[in-house]
C-alpha cells in the first residue's frame, strides 16, 4: 500500500493502459516537467510537513524584527554615521533579499541611519561574480541604485584572527571594517555544516578560498553531516569565526516549496539561528516508510539547479531515501554547466569514483570536495546516479553518471533495471526535504 503524505495533492492519478498511474510535476530550471509513474510502485512523495504559522511573507519578517531573540531591536543597535553592512546571499541561493532588505533599511531609518551609511554585500564565497542585472534582481528595484551594493572580494580581505581549530578568519574588507554587521539569509539543511544560515553568511560567505578550504576540510568528520549542530566541527568553526568578526544582528527566513517566506527569526546570531533550525526540522524532516529502489529528486528548479555544483546538494538529501545499490535520478537543468572550475577539473581527471574518494583524503581542495562527495555516494552506497540536465551527455558519462535530457526516459530506464516491483520515492523538493525513517 503506497505511503503518501496527506498534502501530496499535486500528484494526479489516472487509469492508463497498464493500470493505475500517477502524473507528477518536477521542477527543472524555470519550467515544470511531468513524469508518469506506476501508482503501485510509489511508496512516498516527500514534500514539506504542514506547519501552522501565525504569519508569512512581509508580515513574518516584521514580527521577527519587532521581537528579536537575544538582542535589542535593530533600531536600538544602530547609530547614525556608523558604517553599516547588510550581508546577504548570492544568486545561487533562493533568499528573497528584495523582499527583506527594504524592511531592514526601514528599521535602520528609525534609528536615524541614512542610505549613505549602508552597504549591501552579496556574500559569494567561492561562487562566480554577478551581472548588474542579477544584482538588481537580488536587491530589488526599491533599493537598487539608492544603496551601495558590492560583492564580497576574496582577494581583498582582512585577517581578524584564528579560530580554535586553526582556520584563519579572513573577511572581505568592506565587512571587516564595518561598525555594525547585519546578516540575512535563508535556513536550509547543509550536507556537512548541518544547516545554512546564521554566521555562515560571514564564513564562508565573505571569506577567502584558503579559509573556506580549511573549514571545509573537516567534511569527512563523522559529526559533520546534515542536520547536525552539536559537535559538528564545521558548524562550530563557522560560529567560532563570529568571535572575531562580530555579527550584531541576523534575520533568517525559512521558505516553502514555492520559495515564499513562511517563517522568520531575528536577533542573536546563535540563539535566533538555532530557533530557526528548530522550525526547519518541523517543516522539512519528512518521514518515509523505508528506503526505495529508485529515488527521483529535484531541487524544484532555479536557482538551486543553476549548475551541477549546486544540484549536487540534492543528491546529499536523496541518499537518505535510496537503498544500497539503488538508483537516484537527479533532476537539474544545470544550464550553467559545472559551476566550478576545480570541480570540473577533478571530475575530468578522475579514473573512477573511488579515485575521487582517495584523492580528497590526500589533498583537500575546494571544488574537489563536491566531486568527492558525489563519488562517496556511488562508492559507499553503490548507488547509480542518472542526471537529467542540459549538460553534454559525454561530459555526464565521464562523471560516472547516466545522462538523460528527459525525466520520463530516466524513470523508464531505472524501472527496466530494477524491475516492475521496484519501489519509488519522489522528492520534488529534494534540496530542502530531508527523508528520515
Amino acid at each position: 500500500m503506497p505511503f503518501f503524505k496527506k498534502n501530496a495533492g499535486f500528484a494526479t492519478k489516472y487509469i492508463g493502459d497498464g493500470g493505475c498511474n500517477m502524473k507528477i510535476e518536477i521542477g527543472y530550471g524555470e519550467e515544470k516537467k511531468n513524469v508518469e509513474l506506476p501508482d503501485k510502485q510509489v511508496i512516498s512523495i516527500v514534500r514539506p510537513n504542514d506547519v501552522v504559522q501565525e504569519a508569512s511573507g512581509r508580515a513574518a519578517v516584521l514580527i521577527a524584527l519587532a521581537n528579536p531573540v537575544g538582542t535589542p531591536r535593530l533600531r536600538d543597535l544602530a547609530e547614525p554615521g556608523e558604517k553599516i553592512v547588510i550581508v546577504t546571499s548570492d544568486i545561487t541561493r533562493p533568499m528573497p533579499s528584495y523582499e527583506v532588505l527594504p524592511l531592514i533599511v526601514d528599521e535602520l531609518s528609525e534609528a536615524g541611519v541614512t542610505v549613505d551609511d549602508i552597504t549591501i554585500v552579496l556574500a559569494r564565497g567561492d561562487h562566480r561574480t554577478h551581472t548588474e542585472e542579477e544584482k538588481r534582481m537580488l536587491i530589488g528595484s526599491t533599493l537598487y541604485g539608492q544603496v551601495n551594493c558590492v560583492e564580497s572580494d576574496p582577494q581583498d580581505c582582512v585577517n581578524m584572527g584564528t579560530t580554535k581549530l586553526g582556520t584563519p578568519v579572513d573577511i572581505s574588507r568592506v565587512v571587516a571594517e564595518a561598525d555594525l554587521r547585519i546578516c540575512i539569509g535563508n535556513i536550509d539543511f547543509h550536507y556537512f555544516a548541518g544547516y545554512s544560515g546564521g554566521s555562515k553568511a560571514i564564513m564562508p560567505g565573505t571569506s577567502t578560498l584558503e579559509a573556506i578550504e580549511m573549514n571545509y576540510s573537516r567534511m569527512n568528520d563523522p559529526d559533520a553531516h546534515i542536520g547536525q549542530l552539536d559537535g559538528n566541527p564545521i558548524r562550530g568553526d563557522i560560529d567560532d569565526a563570529a568571535r572575531f568578526c562580530k555579527i550584531d544582528f541576523i534575520l533568517n527566513v525559512v521558505l516553502d516549496e514555492k520559495k515564499k517566506i513562511v517563517y522568520a527569526v531575528a536577533g542573536d546570531y546563535l540563539k535566533a539561528h538555532r530557533k530557526g533550525c528548530e522550525f526547519l526540522d518541523k517543516m522539512y524532516k519528512v518521514e518515509i516508510p523505508e528506503r526505495a529502489d529508485i529515488v527521483i529528486a529535484s531541487a524544484n528548479g532555479a536557482p538551486k539547479d543553476i549548475n551541477l555544483y549546486q544540484t549536487e546538494k540534492v543528491l546529499e538529501n536523496a541518499k537518505y531515501a535510496v537503498k544500497d545499490g539503488g538508483t537516484v535520478i537527479l533532476v537539474g537543468a544545470c544550464n550553467e554547466g559545472m559551476g566550478n572550475k576545480v570541480f570540473e577539473q577533478w571530475m575530468n581527471e578522475a579514473e573512477s569514483p573511488q579515485s575521487l574518494v582517495d584523492r580528497i583524503g590526500r589533498e583537500f581542495k575546494l571544488g574537489g570536495h563536491k566531486a568527492a562527495a558525489m563519488a562517496t555516494v556511488m562508492v559507499n552506497r553503490k548507488v547509480n546516479v542518472s542526471l537529467v540536465s542540459e549538460m553534454d551527455a559525454d561530459a555526464v558519462s565521464k562523471m560516472f553518471m547516466t545522462p538523460f535530457n528527459n525525466v520520463q526516459d530516466a524513470v523508464d530506464a531505472a524501472i527496466a533495471k530494477h524491475g516492475n516491483e521496484a519501489t519509488i520515492i519522489v522528492m520534488p523538493f529534494g534540496g530542502a526535504t530531508l527523508p528520515i525513517e
